[in-house]
């Protein structure tokens, strides 16, 4: 029997370009596949197109619509809560964007099956409208404390045993009252597993075109702007903020490590300045981290 994948797709404003991405989906080869989609309120016609399919194609189900959440962490938040996940063989989040080549959710269960992995990612091919293209290498060795400060690459390239996705949602039902803060539902996603001891593999193949265009919320974070926004994050507060909740959501605020430099004081940002190897992936991250670390410790995060 084929294995059985739950696709969780979070939708807003996306009617130019979701059908190219859910019909990606449907050919998923190898795989039995139905997919879900919550939409947060629209205007360009986006819940009507699909209540329509949804109508058509059983492999189709929409959540109710009218709900307003003003980001995607949000919205998949509410698509883990709220969707069954019983009766399948893994969960799989989406964007509403994206194209995915054929065999990327049978890729994702030969190397969870084969591995004995419980959480799959992935590389991705970005692609801009005037045709350029980049590919996003995020496959680098995982390192012991990089979940608290960076995700396992783009969500929409996440697959999860039944197992692993079952147990993020009671850990999102369970603490709602806080996941408002969480600003990316696919750091959390990777915290959790990994703070909780589950298997996470990044693959090197790339079986999805990440597509690039003016209202992607996070998209590719490559160039001078993108870096000056990540600057801005940093001595905000947001960037170490988001760590910290991270931390608190799964269970590891009062870990040794992360008691270090969780107030934020000088002496703290230096100890977490010196672990820089253990926080980053790839090579020049880990030392763009060290520097912000210090930068930081110099200068004080904003309040």
């Amino acid at each position: 029997m084929k294995p059985r994948v739950l696709v969780l797709l979070a939708a807003y404003n996306g009617r130019v370009w979701i059908e190219e991405q859910i019909k990606s989906i449907l050919d998923q080869v190898g795989v039995s596949v139905h997919v879900v989609i919550s939409v947060d309120a629209s205007k360009d016609g986006t819940e009507d197109f699909l209540s329509s399919w949804a109508g058509v194609e059983q492999r189709i189900t929409c959540l109710p619509h009218g709900l307003k959440f003003g980001g995607a962490a949000a919205n998949f938040f509410r698509l883990v809560t709220d969707t069954p996940m019983e009766g399948y063989d893994y969960v799989a989040f989406a964007d509403q964007d994206d194209i995915w080549l054929p065999e990327k959710l049978l890729r994702a269960h030969q190397v969870i099956s084969e591995g004995g992995f419980s959480a799959y990612s992935s590389d991705v091919l970005a692609f801009w409208p005037d045709g350029r293209e980049l590919a996003i290498r995020k496959s680098q060795p995982q390192v012991a404390y990089d979940y608290l400060f960076e995700a396992a690459g783009p969500g929409c390239t996440y697959v999860f045993t039944q197992q692993l996705a079952a147990a993020i949602k009671q850990s999102v039902v369970r603490q709602q009252s806080k996941m408002a803060g969480v600003d990316l539902h696919d750091w959390y996603a990777y915290a959790y597993a990994r703070a909780n001891g589950y298997r996470w593999y990044i693959d090197d193949q790339m079986h999805m075109l990440y597509r690039q265009h003016a209202n992607n919320q996070v998209g590719v974070n490559s160039g001078v702007a993108a870096f000056r926004r990540r600057l801005r994050q940093v001595f905000d507060g947001w960037w170490l903020s988001q760590a910290k909740l991270l931390a608190e959501l799964t269970g590891t605020l009062h870990a040794p490590f992360v008691r270090t430099w969780q107030s934020g004081t000088r002496q703290g940002l230096i100890r977490l300045a010196l672990s820089g190897k253990h926080c980053r992936r790839r090579t020049r991250d880990k030392w763009i981290f060290t520097l912000l670390c210090i930068g930081l410790a110099v200068k004080g995060i904003k309040k």
